[in-house]
């Protein structure tokens, strides 16, 4: 009656596997983006909404009661104010019962009371966040469709059976809205990115944490690459991602296919942990180089688990052409091993 494991390859299927995976243990829905207000302020932010099965598949009983859960949801919202130099960032329980928090694949819905993502038609959805003065109304349209990490959407991350996730990503998604601060409302556009990843699993035993990256170059191309973090420092060798060309098409890439290289650092005055805070990213088989500076150096979340998440600029060169883009950088694993979280 145990959790259902990631073990292997099997193929995607939407809209259905756009909504939740009960009987997995860990699941989440995972938006970020950048986005330009018509005065030329860049804003950062982060949706997060993460379900949390408490207790597996075959112990679940049927129970009476509208409010009895078997799922928990978890959200987190971030916004990054580059102009005011202001990041503040939020978090939200509620159980999987009574309609207040839950996933649905069609029509496509994640919510957790009033943080809530959905469709409203083909390719096209809704986010919308409040909390103390800030708020986002933002409609997300999507370019590439999604787009399979690993093989065939199994991303593995460690050499045990179920050390690993089923994980797409929706790489480019036009983003036009209003983000609210305080009594000011901004007309914003941009990019947004989506991950969706489910898993039981997913950290080995020596695994503290991750740094990941989501970039989307103004080429058309959008590159994505976690490395995973062992307790001595090290990398491991199950790091990977991808790199989607204009047209949708996708290249892996292996733990030998890209370098990251940390330039500076950053030390937080909240948890006292040091974050790499410049980035060299080279990737020699695409010929493509990139420096990478946050927006902010203070773009970490102190909820019930510290870590970095915030929105970068990049700039460098592919194939001997300048190009710059957008993009988010996540960091766990630094302010407290991410073991037993996931």
């Amino acid at each position: 009656g145990d959790y259902l494991r990631v073990e292997g390859p099997t193929d995607l299927e939407f809209p259905a596997d756009h909504g939740p995976h009960p009987d997995y243990q860990t699941e989440w829905w995972y938006y970020t983006g950048n986005l330009v207000a018509a005065e030329g302020e860049h804003f950062g932010y982060q949706l997060t909404l993460f379900r949390r099965a408490l207790a597996p598949p075959a112990s679940r009983a049927e129970r009476e009661s509208a409010w009895a859960a078997d799922q928990v949801y978890m959200g987190h919202f971030a916004l990054t104010d580059v102009a005011r130099g202001r990041f503040q960032a939020f978090e939200r329980f509620a159980r999987g019962a009574a309609g207040l928090a839950g996933a649905q694949a069609a029509p496509y819905a994640v919510w957790l009371e009033d943080w809530r993502v959905e469709e409203v038609e083909p390719g096209v959805v809704r986010l919308q966040a409040a909390e103390e003065g800030l708020a986002l109304d933002l409609t997300l349209t999507d370019r590439k469709g999604p787009i399979p990490q690993g093989e065939r959407g199994y991303s593995p991350k460690g050499p045990e059976p179920g050390n690993a996730s089923h994980y797409y990503s929706l790489t480019r998604l036009e983003t036009s809205g209003t983000v609210q601060v305080g009594e000011t409302g901004h007309q914003v556009g941009g990019l947004s990115w989506m991950d969706h990843e489910w898993s039981t699993s997913s950290l080995a035993d020596d695994q503290v944490g991750w740094d990941w990256f989501s970039i989307q170059l103004d080429d058309g191309s959008e590159l994505m690459v976690f490395q995973l973090r062992k307790e001595d420092g090290s990398i491991d060798p199950f790091s990977s991602g991808s790199f989607i060309d204009p047209s949708g098409d996708t290249r892996h890439l292996g733990r030998d296919d890209f370098e990251i290289r940390v330039d500076d650092n950053w030390r937080s005055p909240h948890t006292g942990a040091t974050y790499p805070s410049r980035w060299t990213l080279s990737a020699p088989a695409l010929d493509l180089t990139l420096e990478i500076e946050p927006r902010l150096a203070d773009q970490e979340l102190t909820l019930s688990y510290a870590y970095w998440e915030g929105a970068v600029r990049i700039e460098g060169e592919r194939a001997g052409q300048a190009v710059q883009g957008v993009g988010y950088v996540e960091m766990t694993g630094y302010a407290g091993s991410m073991q037993g979280q996931f």
